[in-house]
């Protein structure tokens, strides 16, 4: 092994602690997201042509994540608050913090419809548990689950309960709820450092029941990753706008990259549809997966509110060795 390459490995293990992982989610998903931002609603043979052969491939100046990442912050700020009681005060802090959210100044960077009438719905009162739309599956609910799988990476069956909650008050659907569920849970299979070629399987025992969609979805991951076309794998898999589509597609970029934060976020954020949410996703597993070491420098001090996002990965990891003691 050359040295560079073994001084490479040194630096990105010396990121694997439990705030690197921290770090490594929040800055992973919110660079994920700013990188994909620009090419939402666009399609890869409108993206080369602006972007280049290769695509959009850094950051743009200023370097603003959408509401993937706001409602993502939300979540991890009601984690903060509320991590280590039950479900209706979490859900009370979640609620809280999803309506200063809804009439936040930045509310302004593209929030999916079913994500605001959710919301709207808490405000006036609605239970959460009947909050949501029963009939969308969009992939807004999946988008801003990381900071559930890093919180609640020791007590699986917690996760569940959180996601699931924090899921369909915005996104009834089964599969939304799976899509949620899931992505939540691979979040805490990177952390726990299990295998990329293992994980899909751990997924399916964990969501089984849930959603034949789901399922489906993640078996046409499975059955694409050894393609060596990739934009025929990202056609086949979809664009990523239904939740189940979002999370599939973040996985394969995961698991096409599993060892270059980059090369995860590049891809997610040249596809087809929803670049931002997949780029989102993609960019918290990678991130948990990795640590902070393997997101470029210069990323995390040109992303928005990077002080920020380190201070709240700082609580966020405060809280979890609260809970676990």
């Amino acid at each position: 092994m050359l040295k560079n390459e073994i001084d490479k490995k040194r630096a990105i293990r010396g990121g694997l602690t439990d705030i690197g992982k921290a770090n490594g989610i929040t800055y992973g998903l919110a660079i994920g997201d700013a990188l994909g931002f620009p090419t939402e609603f666009m399609t890869l043979d409108r993206i080369k042509p602006k972007y280049g052969p290769g695509g959009i491939m850094d950051l743009p100046d200023p370097a603003l994540f959408s509401d993937d990442t706001q409602m993502s912050i939300a979540v991890a700020e009601a984690l903060v608050k509320a991590g280590d009681k039950d479900i209706e005060p979490i859900m009370e802090a979640v609620k809280d913090e999803f309506i200063s959210w809804l009439h936040s100044p930045e509310n302004n960077r593209a929030p999916g419809n079913t994500c605001l009438k959710g919301v709207a719905n808490m405000e006036r009162g609605i239970h959460w548990s009947k909050s949501g739309l029963s009939n969308s599956k969009g992939c807004g609910s999946a988008m801003r689950v990381a900071p559930i799988g890093y919180l609640y990476q020791h007590d699986p069956d917690k996760l569940k309960e959180v996601a699931h909650a924090t899921g369909i008050c915005t996104h009834g659907h089964p599969a939304a709820d799976a899509a949620c569920i899931g992505a939540a849970f691979l979040v805490k299979l990177a952390l726990d450092g299990v295998p990329p070629e293992k994980m899909i399987a751990k997924l399916f025992a964990f969501t089984a029941g849930i959603s034949a969609e789901f399922d489906q979805a993640i078996s046409k991951v499975e059955k694409s990753l050894a393609w060596e076309d990739e934009e025929k794998a990202l056609a086949y898999l979809g664009e990523g706008w239904v939740g189940e589509e979002a999370v599939g597609l973040a996985l394969y970029c995961f698991l096409r990259y599993p060892d270059s934060y980059e090369k995860v976020v590049i891809r997610g954020a040249n596809t087809n549809g929803d670049s931002d949410s997949i780029a989102c996703i993609a960019g918290s597993f990678s991130g948990a997966y990795l640590g902070i070491n393997a997101i470029p420098p210069k990323w995390v001090k040109k992303i928005e509110k990077s002080s920020y996002l380190e201070e709240l990965a700082q609580r966020l990891a405060d809280k979890k060795e609260a809970i676990n003691g």
